[in-house]
């Protein structure tokens, strides 16, 4: 699903992130998409799960406003 949206926006892994709340699904996506990813912890996912998975995310942040200067 991600690599479709990749293309349908002519947009490439290595030049985009995934951002979302759960690891489960919105960061194991990214992960398997060759996507930088980032969790934000306003959401679902705490920090302390994230030791539950054995994936981790590239960044975690507070709120996506901590990442809005790398955009």
């Amino acid at each position: 699903m991600m690599r479709t949206g990749l293309n349908a926006i002519g947009a490439h892994s290595e030049s985009s992130a995934m951002i979302g709340d759960r690891m489960d699904t919105d960061i194991l996506a990214g992960l398997e998409a060759g996507m930088q990813t980032f969790l934000v912890l306003t959401g679902l996912t705490t920090k302390a799960e994230v030791d539950r998975y054995p994936f981790r995310p590239s960044r975690i942040v507070d709120s996506i406003a901590d990442i809005v200067d790398r955009v």
